[in-house]
C-alpha cells in the first residue's frame, strides 16, 4: 500500500491517500476537494472512497465537497456518524461558536471491518476515547492512528463522546500490533507504534 500525505488546510489536521492497484482512499478529508482530486489525477487513480477516523470538524471539513465532486462514499464507525450533523458533537461550535453541519456518512463501519484497495486490504481497529467511535486504519506494515495516538502524545479526551479510561484501553489494544508498524496520526509526523506507545505509556503515568 502506497501512502501519500496530501496538504492540509489551516486546521493542519493531517490528510492521506492510500493507494493500490489503480485506486485509493482517502483518510480525514481535512484538505481542499481540489487537491485530493489532482493527487488521485496525478497517481491516475480513481477515488473509491472516503474513510474517516472520527468524527471532529479539523478531520472532515472538504468531506461533502469531496463526496459530491467524486461520487465516493463516506464510511465512519457506527458510533461518531452523529457528530457529522451536529456542530455541538463535531466541536465546531465549541472552537467557533457556530454551527457546521455534513450529511450523514453513506457506510457505517465495525471494528474488523475490512476494505479493500486495489489488491490490499484495509482492516478497521475501533480504538474509543478521543470520541466514541475513533478508529484506525491496518493495512500492512502502515496504521492511520486519527487523533487517539500521535508520535509525542494522545489523543484530547474533554470534547464529545471522549472518555480517558477508554483511551487507555484502546492504547492496550494498540500494543497487541507489531511495534514496527508505521504510524501515521490526525496531527504531526509519522513514527513506529512501539516509540509512540512508550510516549504514551509515559505521559498516562505522570
Amino acid at each position: 500500500m502506497k501512502i501519500i500525505s496530501i496538504a492540509p488546510n489551516s486546521f493542519a489536521s493531517n490528510c492521506y491517500a492510500l493507494i493500490s492497484g489503480g485506486e485509493a482512499v482517502i483518510v480525514d478529508p481535512s484538505a481542499s476537494s481540489a487537491a485530493m482530486i489532482d493527487l488521485a489525477e496525478k497517481e491516475n487513480v480513481k477515488i473509491k472512497a472516503i474513510l474517516l477516523t472520527h468524527g471532529h470538524f479539523d478531520h472532515i471539513v472538504s468531506l461533502d465537497k469531496l463526496r459530491d465532486d467524486v461520487g465516493a462514499p463516506v464510511m465512519i464507525h457506527k458510533e461518531d456518524d452523529e457528530m457529522l450533523g451536529d456542530g455541538n458533537k463535531n466541536a465546531f461550535y465549541s472552537f467557533f461558536g457556530r454551527d457546521r453541519k455534513y450529511r450523514p456518512a453513506d457506510i457505517l463501519l465495525e471494528n474488523g471491518a475490512e476494505i479493500t484497495v486495489g489488491d490490499e486490504v484495509i482492516r478497521v481497529i475501533h480504538t474509543p476515547g478521543h470520541s466514541k467511535g475513533s478508529v484506525c486504519y491496518l493495512c500492512g506494515d502502515i496504521m492511520i492512528t486519527g487523533d487517539t495516538i500521535f508520535a509525542n502524545s494522545i489523543g484530547r479526551y474533554d470534547l464529545w463522546g471522549g472518555d480517558y479510561a477508554d483511551l487507555l484501553r484502546s492504547l492496550e489494544t494498540l500494543r497487541k500490533y507489531d511495534p514496527k508498524i508505521t504510524i501515521y496520526p490526525g496531527h504531526g509526523q509519522s513514527t513506529r507504534l512501539g516509540y509512540a506507545l512508550d510516549n504514551a505509556a509515559y505521559l498516562t503515568r505522570n
